[in-house]
C-alpha cells in the first residue's frame, strides 16, 4: 500500500492536469480521463509526451496475463520532451528529447558493474508495482493514486518519471521513431546484435512478424544474414517483412509442415532462430527449426508459469544453444542512441514499421487494430 503521508504530500504538490488512458479492471476497455499530475520530486522529470507505441505487452496487462495493480495508466513505449525537472536531476535537462525506459538500472550492482544493465533488479519492485522508484505515484484522481505501467504510463499527454527512466537522444529523431526504440525496436535489434550476435552470411528464422519480429528482421539484414525467413500466421504481414529485409515469408496453418519447408530453403535448418511471439508451442518449434550448432533465442514472453519439454540428449548431440533475451540485452543509454543513429543514416528503416497513427482518445481502436493483425506498428501521436 502507498504511504498515506506520501499521498497527501503528492496531492499538495499537484501542478497540472493531464489526459490519460486508464485501465480500471482486466478485460475491459481503457477509460480516457483527466487526471491530476503532481510536480516532479527529487531526481524526477516532467515529460511532455510526443509519441507512444501500441504494444502486445499492454494487452497482456489488459487480459490479466501480466499481473498489474490497478487502476493504472498503460503504455510503456514512448518518447517526449523534458519540460521540467526536480531537484538533484543530473542525467537530463529541460529541452532534451528523451526515450522512456521501463528497465531502469542502478549502475552499482553486480550485473551493472559487469555491463549487463538489462539484468539489474534494483528497481524491479516499483517497476512491477507501477509506481515511481520511490514507491509513490504522481497520477491521481478523486478516488486516489493512479499507477503507471512500468513506472512510465506513456499513454498520457504528460508524465512524471524517475530520471533513471530517461535517455536523451538526438533531436533529429522523430518522436514516433524514438517511441519504438523504447521497446519493440530495441528488443528485436538488440537480440540480434547483443545476444545472438548474428554474423554475415548466417541464416536466420524469425517467428512472428509483429513489431519485435520485424525489428529482428531489420537487424538480421543489417548484419548481412544470407537468408532471413519470417514465419507468421497472417499473410498480410508478408509485404512489410520483405520490405524490411526478409528473403522468404512462410504462412503457418495447422496443416503446414514448417520444418520441412525450412529444410527445403536452408538444407540443414537455420543458424539462428528467434521466437518473437511468446508462445510455448512456438518456442518448442524454434528448437526444431535450428540447425546443429545453431542458436535459438527466445524474445517473446509467455505467461509466468510457461514451460516446454526439452529433448536434452538431442540438444546435446546437436550442440544447439537455447537462450533468452530481455529488452534486447541492451544497455539503454548506449543502445537507444546507437539505434537512433542507425535510423538516421538509413541502416534501420524503422519508419517503414509505422503504419497507423492515432490520437489518445482512439486508444481502444488502436488496440483492436493490433489484435486484428494489421501490419506494422500503431503509434499514439500527441498534439500539444
Amino acid at each position: 500500500m502507498l504511504n498515506e503521508n506520501v499521498i497527501l504530500a503528492q496531492n499538495a504538490m499537484i501542478q497540472k492536469k493531464t489526459t490519460a488512458a486508464i485501465l480500471y479492471e482486466t478485460n475491459s476497455d481503457l477509460v480516457i480521463e483527466n487526471l491530476n499530475l503532481a510536480a516532479p520530486g527529487p531526481k524526477e522529470v516532467f515529460v511532455q509526451m510526443g509519441a507512444a507505441g501500441v504494444c502486445h505487452s499492454d494487452v497482456h496487462v489488459i487480459s490479466g496475463q501480466a499481473q498489474q495493480l490497478m487502476p493504472c495508466v498503460l503504455g510503456h513505449e514512448g518518447a517526449g520532451l523534458v519540460t521540467a525537472i526536480g531537484d538533484q536531476v543530473s542525467r537530463v535537462s529541460v529541452g532534451d528529447h528523451v526515450i522512456l525506459s521501463w528497465l531502469p538500472y542502478c549502475e552499482k550492482c553486480y550485473q551493472c558493474i559487469r555491463g549487463k544493465t538489462h539484468l539489474c533488479k534494483a528497481f524491479q519492485t516499483p517497476v512491477g508495482n507501477g509506481t515511481l522508484l520511490d514507491g509513490s505515484c504522481r497520477f491521481s484522481n478523486k478516488h486516489g493514486p493512479i499507477r503507471q505501467l512500468g513506472s512510465l504510463g506513456c499513454w498520457s499527454e504528460n508524465v512524471v518519471v524517475s530520471e533513471e527512466c530517461c535517455v536523451p537522444i538526438n533531436r533529429s529523431i522523430p518522436f514516433e521513431i524514438a517511441a519504438l526504440l523504447g521497446c519493440a525496436v530495441t528488443t528485436g535489434v538488440g537480440a540480434v546484435l547483443n545476444r545472438a550476435k548474428v554474423q554475415k552470411g548466417e541464416t536466420v528464422v524469425v517467428i512472428g512478424a509483429g513489431g519485435v519480429g520485424l525489428s529482428v528482421v531489420m537487424a538480421a539484414k543489417l548484419q548481412g544474414a544470407s537468408q532471413i525467413i519470417c514465419i507468421d500466421r497472417n499473410r498480410s504481414m508478408r509485404n512489410l517483412a520483405i520490405e524490411l529485409g526478409a528473403t522468404d515469408f512462410l504462412v503457418t496453418s495447422q496443416d503446414d509442415d514448417i520444418s520441412k519447408k525450412l529444410i527445403e530453403l536452408t538444407d540443414v535448418g537455420a543458424d539462428h532462430v528467434f521466437e518473437a511471439v511468446g508462445k510455448r508451442e512456438l518456442q518448442s518449434a524454434a528448437i526444431n527449426y535450428c540447425c546443429s550448432g545453431g542458436t535459438v533465442t527466445f524474445v517473446g514472453l509467455d505467461s509466468e508459469d510457461a514451460t516446454i519439454n526439452l529433448e536434452t540428449t538431442a540438444i546435446t548431440r546437436a550442440e544447439k544453444t537455447i537462450s533468452g533475451s530481455i529488452y534486447g540485452s541492451a544497455c539503454t543509454h548506449r543502445d537507444f542512441a546507437s539505434y537512433g543513429e542507425k535510423f538516421l543514416n538509413g541502416e534501420l528503416p524503422i519508419d517503414l514499421m509505422v503504419n497507423r497513427r492515432y490520437q489518445l482518445r482512439e486508444i481502444n481502436i488502436a488496440l483492436s487494430d493490433m489484435l486484428e493483425g494489421k501490419p506494422g506498428r500503431g503509434v499514439i501521436v500527441f498534439e500539444h
